[in-house]
């Protein structure tokens, strides 16, 4: 006869049974959400979880697949308002819903059975389980509603204005001013003009001294100046100080400053303006601040103030990650340059923000990102545009931009010949689709760009007499 096993032993085999008992619940609910609860007999509660977690499950890869063959859901996705708000409510939901099973699978482990010591370990497990899903949720839910408040923010609800000759044109403003500061005048003028298509990028640099200009047949400033923009304070940047000590004549403009802009704008260059973006030049330094600084080539000495001011420091040559304030003076300086290569820098600053800006450095420092942003850009973008633009501009990366500058010695800033210049307008945008002929790669293939004689002035390849390489390229990265 066998002989008898002790009490003791069977109460610990039993208890270390229901101690996996009581982990595996868990486990489980982790890797399937109501598993548990099937197992444990408690059918409806599981049934219902396990086909919520199907369903999500089947959603995200159908958001996979449709995203890699189609990129435009994914845009949609991170640039509706909607579907943000849906998508938070969803991650709030689950959230509670998975916190709630952890806790139903932990009274299903039975744990006022287990010994003190395990008892300890499961609850202990539990409270890890659920701090990390569902606190990785809710802080999903709130990287979501960073994204929704920042598109309110920036975007509104304005018209949506259609691609011209499969081009979208967006005037880029720089300078001190806010929205509701437009006495203060821009300190650069740029047009991007993107393929529809494409997303192939040419910006067109106008220089804010620019004087003796015409604008667009029936605009407002048409009606003011008929012949040319002709007076003693007639600058290109002056527009937006004329348009506010002339609002009557903007009935209705929210942005009388902005509209005159674009008037002259179009009048130069004969382009249509889609939209505009106002860059707040102090909200630019935390932008740059905020991912981490760009990596830019300093060709020369700058100085640090100046022109007004005192000179406080300087930028020492050498290709060097600058930060926020650094890369607001290698785009401002003027003290020992002319306007013209700083035209040149600032270029090479935005070809720097399209290049290295890159999906992994605005997901690890979104939250940074969007409230810098929300003091760095004004703009007349719809909010339903946004997934648009941010595909082109993901296309525009991997392509070359081109450049083209309104500058001496192409174009007299006094006297431009505006016939000319939208001339040069016309063969920059054929020659980016492939239908002129080709410039060289690089900066414009004249003497101060010879690869013998890579002269520089305040910082940018070239001089005031043959031009900067950065003003006038078929590859900006290259000229900078």
């Amino acid at each position: 006869m066998p002989p008898a096993s002790s009490p003791g032993v069977g109460a610990d085999a039993a208890s270390r049974v229901r101690f996996r008992r009581a982990v595996t619940l868990l486990v489980m609910t982790l890797l399937l959400p109501g598993s548990a609860q099937l197992a444990a007999g408690r059918r409806g509660v599981g049934r219902l979880a396990v086909r919520v977690a199907l369903g999500v499950l089947g959603g995200l890869v159908l958001l996979v697949v449709f995203g890699l063959v189609w990129h435009g859901v994914v845009y949609w996705l991170v640039s509706s308002t909607l579907a943000l708000t849906v998508l938070r409510l969803l991650l709030c939901a689950l959230a509670v819903g998975w916190a709630l099973l952890f806790l139903d699978a932990w009274r299903l482990g039975q744990p006022l059975e287990l010994r003190q010591k395990q008892r300890l370990a499961v609850v202990a497990l539990n409270g890890v389980l659920c701090f990390a899903v569902a606190g990785t949720l809710l802080f999903a839910s709130h990287m979501v509603a960073v994204q929704k408040g920042f598109i309110t923010a920036m975007f509104g609800n304005g018209a949506v204005s259609g691609a011209h000759d499969g081009r979208y044109n967006v005037l880029l403003l720089g300078g001190d001013s806010g929205a509701d500061r437009w006495g203060m005048r821009p300190d650069s003028l740029t047009v991007a003009s993107i393929d529809a298509r494409t997303g192939r990028t040419v910006l067109f640099g106008l220089p804010r001294n620019m004087t003796g200009f015409p604008f667009p047949h029936g605009s407002v400033m048409a009606g003011r100046f008929p012949a040319t923009y002709d007076c003693s304070t007639c600058e290109l940047n002056s527009l937006a100080t004329w348009a506010r000590d002339h609002q009557s004549l903007f009935k209705g403009d929210p942005n009388p400053g902005v509209e005159a802009t674009t008037e002259g704008v179009e009048g130069i260059t004969g382009l249509k303006v889609n939209y505009y973006a106002m860059v707040n030049l102090q909200g630019f330094r935390d932008m740059v601040q905020a991912v981490g600084g760009l990596t830019l080539n300093v060709r020369d000495r700058i100085p640090i103030g100046g022109v007004g001011g005192p000179v406080t420091g300087h930028l020492e040559p050498g290709v060097q990650r600058l930060n926020g304030f650094q890369t607001l003076w290698f785009a401002r300086s003027r003290e020992s340059a002319d306007d013209y290569s700083r035209m040149a820098r600032q270029k090479c600053v935005m070809n720097a923000m399209l290049q290295q800006l890159s999906p992994s450095t605005v997901v690890l420092k979104f939250e940074r990102i969007a409230r810098a942003s929300e003091k760095l850009v004004t703009t007349d973008l719809p909010a339903s545009e946004l997934g648009r633009f941010v595909e082109l501009a993901m296309k525009a990366r991997s392509q070359p931009v081109r450049t083209v500058s309104f500058v001496p010695p192409a174009i007299s800033t006094s006297h431009p010949d505006v016939a000319k210049i939208r001339s040069m307008v016309r063969s920059a945008l054929d020659r980016s689709v492939g239908k002129g002929p080709k410039a060289p790669a690089g900066a414009a293939h004249r003497k101060g760009f010879s690869p013998a004689r890579k002269q520089t002035v305040g910082g940018s390849v070239g001089n005031m007499q043959d031009g900067y390489a950065a003003n006038a390229s078929s590859d900006l990265s290259s000229a900078c």
